[in-house]
């Protein structure tokens, strides 16, 4: 079948119930008012206009050439959307997103069937809105997200406290805080753009206000519920992501309705990601839309349950182009059966010790600037966003490892610790790193888990977390986020166990050591078991990305300072985008985010963070800057937050706001 022409409708208003005005752009195919067709919603707050135009008009145009509509339409508060935004997938969003899918299927273009999409926030809230159950949604694709937003996002890490909160608030208020665009919106984007700096929250001060896994984070989180998703789910992630769980606990959760694939990538969609090798996800997507948006018999149905890229010994590097390693398929998922390790006269070993004589006690308190090795918690480079060779983290960890293997190992699913240890303060954190040392001592992270050991009881503690008693030994579970990974003849394996890993998590208000049992350690590994070795189809285009016209080239760095003098520790990422013009709508953008850590690895109070952006727009005569600014301090009890956005048109300062706000700290 021939491609079928289309259109892009640039910028259009839907108004919904309440009077609000939501920005869309959209892709229709040619004659769909005569012949309707199906449609692709996403929903993101992250601009259509200029922030995710290049991804986008790498996607919807070929879904268009299919006979599929695509409609993006910026959250309320975003582009050139009316309002402000209200928080994270709030109930107004999936609320608003239930009647935007209404809309679509009632226009005379669409067949009445709708299909929701999307990466991160969008990957979120299809999974988020399909537990609604609009009635016009009849499938969902959602790449890079989660189950349980506690847990399994950005916030906290199983009681832990993530540094990517602070990167992502950051984030958010530079995005919220940029201009609706003059040429869609005409002579109000002013009076819009002011509004939205005056109201717009800074999502930090909220997030902290729940440290435990309450009632604000169970919302939206649909492993709540699983069977309130009822219609197909497909699920995809990547291994250099942080969000490589989602697929394996979405079979588990909906094995009826969820089929999923993990790749070796990035925080990107499939068909542009690094490591490759990619995957034809546009193909993939459009078979999988006609099967359940148009009732096509084209075994989109009979997709194996589990598709995934077992990574063959990837060695860490400034740059990962491509990741060695063979694609496997599943037909049916199922708990895989595991290979028990042991630490055994000191070593990792495949059978446990004399019961009769165990090994001695260890103490272990790392420098609490061990884990800058560990990368970002979500990627978007292949480059030092992903986990560096890891033999620095390892030097202020306690390491066990197996002598080089006779034979390989091949493992898929989740790596789960236990250990008996006991804390000399209330608690302490833990992290559990699963390493692969290659011959020539490279050491390649395939697997890392942490927990607050506070939260030790993972089902009745999230929301009630409790102190260790002292002088008590407890025995503690850690499960480990998934991997597909083969360990080769030759090499070893090592378990590196640290109660820091900064700065992805924050320390405890105190340096507390931990006592560790090795005779305790048993260390389940999920084997790979079963399958069927399979190809998965790369994109005909390997460069889908449009290239838009450059004025000033991009800068990314990424850099590690120890002040001997000052005994400081300071982690630093600069990243510039560079100033880039799309060519029809003639808008150049640019922004430059500057983000600090710092910490004295004696003082875990000394833990200090800086997010700041600044964002450009610009075209003709006309620009407009804000600048964002946003820090996290602590001590024992609290936690300090504040922030800054100040505007500009042209070289005029219009806008300037403060936030400020103290947070008693709840073990975390």
């Amino acid at each position: 079948m021939s491609d079928r022409n289309f259109t892009v409708i640039e910028n259009t208003f839907i108004t919904i119930a309440d009077g609000t005005r939501l920005a869309a752009r959209m892709w229709m195919p040619e004659n769909a008012e005569n012949d309707p067709v199906p449609a692709v919603f996403e929903f993101l707050p992250y601009r259509k206009g200029d922030g995710t135009c290049a991804r986008d008009e790498s996607t919807y145009p070929e879904f268009a050439k299919a006979g599929i509509a695509g409609v993006r339409i910026d959250i309320r508060g975003s582009g050139e959307s009316d309002g402000v935004i209200d928080g994270e997938y709030t109930e107004l969003e999936l609320a608003n997103a239930c009647e935007l899918i209404a809309w679509i299927a009632d226009q005379p273009w669409c067949n009445g069937s709708v299909g929701m999409m999307g990466i991160s926030w969008g990957g979120f809230n299809c999974l988020q809105v399909a537990a609604l159950n609009p009635p016009a949604l009849k499938a969902v694709i959602s790449i890079a997200s989660t189950v349980d937003r506690y847990n399994d996002d950005i916030h906290y890490k199983n009681g832990c406290h993530l540094s990517a909160q602070l990167s992502w608030a950051g984030t958010m208020l530079a995005y919220q805080s940029r201009s609706p665009d003059p040429a869609l919106v005409g002579d109000d984007w002013r009076a819009m753009w002011l509004h939205r700096l005056k109201e717009e929250p800074f999502f930090l001060e909220e997030w902290l206000q729940h440290q435990t896994r309450d009632d604000f984070w169970k919302h939206a989180s649909i492993c709540e519920d699983f069977d309130a998703v009822k219609i197909p789910s497909m699920v995809l992630a990547g291994w250099a992501d942080g969000y490589r769980n989602t697929p394996m606990r979405a079979i588990e959760g909906m094995p009826d309705r969820a089929k999923a694939l993990i790749g070796p990538w990035v925080h990107k969609y499939p068909h542009f990601a690094w490591p490759k090798p990619r995957a034809d996800f546009t193909g993939e997507a459009i078979k999988w839309w006609n099967k359940w948006l148009r009732g096509d018999d084209n075994g989109m149905d009979d997709l194996p349950q589990m598709r995934a890229y077992i990574l063959d010994g990837p060695k860490p590097a400034p740059h990962r182009d491509f990741d060695p390693g063979f694609w496997i398929a599943k037909d049916t998922w199922t708990q895989p059966e595991t290979k028990t390790v042991y630490v055994n006269d000191g070593r990792l070993a495949f059978e446990a010790g004399d019961e009769s004589a165990p090994a001695a006690d260890i103490y272990l308190k790392s420098p609490l600037d061990t884990g800058t090795a560990s990368g970002e918690y979500f990627t978007l480079k292949p480059d030092a966003e992903m986990a560096i060779d890891q033999r620095p983290d390892d030097a202020g960890s306690l390491v066990f490892e197996t002598a080089p293997l006779e034979a390989e190992i091949d493992l898929l699913g989740r790596p789960v610790l236990r250990l008996d240890v006991e804390c000399d303060a209330d608690w302490s954190n833990l992290c559990a790193r699963l390493v692969d040392v290659h011959p020539d001592g490279t050491a390649t992270r395939v697997s890392f888990g942490v927990l607050n050991l506070a939260h030790r009881d993972l089902e009745a503690n999230y929301n009630d977390p409790k102190p260790i008693p002292r002088g008590q030994k407890v025995t503690v579970t850690l499960v480990l986020d998934a991997c597909g990974y083969r360990f080769k003849l030759g090499h070893r394996m090592r378990l590196a166990l640290s109660t820091s890993y900064w700065p992805m998590i924050l320390p405890a208000p105190f340096d507390a050591g931990l006592t560790v049992s090795p005779s305790s350690i048993a260390f389940d590994l999920p084997l790979l078991g079963a399958h069927e070795k399979i190809e998965v189809k790369e994109p005909d285009n390997p460069d889908p990305l449009p290239k838009y016209i450059e004025h000033k080239p991009g800068r990314t760095e990424r850099s590690v300072q120890r002040n001997l003098t000052h005994n400081e520790t300071r982690y630093r990422i600069y990243e510039d985008t560079g100033l880039h013009e799309h060519p029809d709508s003639r808008l150049s953008t640019r922004q430059v985010r500057s983000e600090t850590w710092t910490i004295n690895p004696l003082d875990p109070t000394s833990v200090k963070g800086e997010a700041a952006w600044t964002c450009d727009l610009e075209r003709d005569d006309w620009s407009v800057r804000t600048d964002c600014h946003a820090e996290l301090t602590c001590d024992r009890d609290n936690w300090y937050v504040s922030a800054w956005v100040i505007g500009y048109e042209g070289s005029e300062q219009v806008f300037e706001k403060t936030w400020e706000k103290t947070i008693p700290r709840n073990f975390m």
